[in-house]
Protein backbone atom coordinates (compact mmCIF):
# COMPACT_ATOMS: atom_id res chain seq x y z
CA UNK A 1 0.00 0.00 0.00
CA UNK A 2 1.42 3.41 -1.20
CA UNK A 3 0.50 6.56 0.66
CA UNK A 4 0.73 9.89 -0.76
CA UNK A 5 3.94 11.57 -0.11
CA UNK A 6 4.62 13.97 2.60
CA UNK A 7 8.14 15.37 2.69
CA UNK A 8 11.02 15.02 -0.74
CA UNK A 9 12.47 11.81 1.19
CA UNK A 10 9.06 9.99 1.20
CA UNK A 11 8.75 11.04 -2.33
CA UNK A 12 11.77 9.30 -3.31
CA UNK A 13 11.53 6.29 -1.41
CA UNK A 14 8.22 5.97 -3.43
CA UNK A 15 10.10 6.46 -6.43
CA UNK A 16 12.33 3.51 -5.56
CA UNK A 17 9.63 1.25 -4.69
CA UNK A 18 7.77 1.87 -7.98
CA UNK A 19 10.83 1.61 -9.98
CA UNK A 20 11.94 -1.59 -8.20
CA UNK A 21 8.41 -3.31 -8.75
CA UNK A 22 8.86 -2.29 -12.10
CA UNK A 23 11.82 -3.63 -12.82
CA UNK A 24 10.89 -7.28 -10.92
CA UNK A 25 8.08 -7.59 -12.86
CA UNK A 26 9.83 -6.83 -16.05
CA UNK A 27 11.84 -10.14 -14.68
CA UNK A 28 8.88 -12.32 -13.79
CA UNK A 29 7.98 -11.28 -17.66
CA UNK A 30 10.58 -12.76 -19.19
CA UNK A 31 10.89 -15.85 -16.58
CA UNK A 32 7.09 -16.47 -17.56
CA UNK A 33 7.74 -16.50 -21.44
CA UNK A 34 10.71 -18.01 -21.43
CA UNK A 35 9.47 -21.26 -19.04
CA UNK A 36 6.03 -21.39 -21.16
CA UNK A 37 8.24 -21.33 -24.33
CA UNK A 38 10.02 -24.53 -23.30
CA UNK A 39 6.86 -25.70 -22.33
CA UNK A 40 5.38 -25.57 -25.53
CA UNK A 41 8.46 -26.74 -27.13
CA UNK A 42 9.07 -29.80 -25.20
CA UNK A 43 5.10 -30.37 -25.91
CA UNK A 44 5.82 -30.42 -29.50
CA UNK A 45 8.66 -32.39 -29.74
CA UNK A 46 6.85 -35.08 -27.43
CA UNK A 47 4.21 -35.35 -30.10
CA UNK A 48 1.67 -32.71 -29.99
CA UNK A 49 -1.46 -34.96 -28.55
CA UNK A 50 -3.58 -32.75 -26.21
CA UNK A 51 -2.27 -28.90 -25.29
CA UNK A 52 -1.27 -29.35 -21.73
CA UNK A 53 0.89 -26.31 -21.89
CA UNK A 54 -2.42 -24.36 -21.50
CA UNK A 55 -2.79 -25.28 -18.17
CA UNK A 56 0.31 -23.24 -16.68
CA UNK A 57 0.19 -20.72 -19.23
CA UNK A 58 -3.52 -19.53 -17.95
CA UNK A 59 -2.35 -20.02 -14.49
CA UNK A 60 0.27 -18.58 -14.39
CA UNK A 61 -0.66 -15.54 -16.88
CA UNK A 62 -3.60 -14.38 -13.95
CA UNK A 63 -0.73 -14.19 -11.11
CA UNK A 64 1.31 -11.96 -14.13
CA UNK A 65 -2.04 -10.66 -14.47
CA UNK A 66 -1.72 -9.37 -11.26
CA UNK A 67 1.09 -8.37 -10.82
CA UNK A 68 0.95 -6.13 -13.78
CA UNK A 69 -2.14 -4.80 -12.10
CA UNK A 70 -0.25 -3.81 -9.02
CA UNK A 71 2.37 -2.29 -10.55
CA UNK A 72 0.53 -0.38 -13.49
CA UNK A 73 -2.87 -0.23 -12.22
CA UNK A 74 -3.15 0.45 -8.88
CA UNK A 75 -3.02 4.15 -7.82
CA UNK A 76 -1.46 5.63 -4.51
CA UNK A 77 -4.14 5.92 -1.50
CA UNK A 78 -4.38 9.27 -0.91
CA UNK A 79 -4.65 11.38 2.31
CA UNK A 80 -8.36 12.21 1.56
CA UNK A 81 -9.27 8.66 1.13
CA UNK A 82 -7.48 7.85 4.63
CA UNK A 83 -9.58 10.23 6.61
CA UNK A 84 -13.01 9.43 4.88
CA UNK A 85 -11.90 5.74 6.53
CA UNK A 86 -11.10 7.09 9.48
CA UNK A 87 -14.66 8.95 10.00
CA UNK A 88 -16.54 6.17 9.00
CA UNK A 89 -14.65 4.06 11.61
CA UNK A 90 -15.20 6.76 14.73
CA UNK A 91 -18.83 6.33 13.56
CA UNK A 92 -19.03 2.67 13.52
CA UNK A 93 -16.67 2.52 17.00
CA UNK A 94 -19.21 1.58 19.41
CA UNK A 95 -19.78 4.22 22.81
CA UNK A 96 -18.67 3.43 25.84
Amino acid sequence: MEATPNSEEDLRKLAVLRLKKRRDFGTHFVVYIAVNAMLVAIWAVTGTGFFWPIFPILGWGIVVAANAWDVYGRKPITEDEVQRETERLRSERPVP
